[in-house]
């Protein structure tokens, strides 16, 4: 497989994971449960990309 679309899936992973966390956070600082979800499904989108990443290295 090529390498560089390993990496660019896994950076993209990282971004979400980021993103998820960010917004977990907010969710849970503001009680806002729509938001905390979203987060924890950008987390998992993140560690899913970061998977395939890995696959295709």
């Amino acid at each position: 497989m090529n390498s560089s679309q390993g990496l660019s899936d896994k950076v993209k992973g990282a971004v979400s994971k980021v993103k998820g966390e960010v917004k977990d956070q907010i969710g849970n600082a503001t009680d806002d449960a729509s938001l905390q979800a979203e987060g924890k499904m950008d987390k998992l989108k993140g560690e899913v990309q970061q998977g395939i990443g890995k696959l295709k290295e």
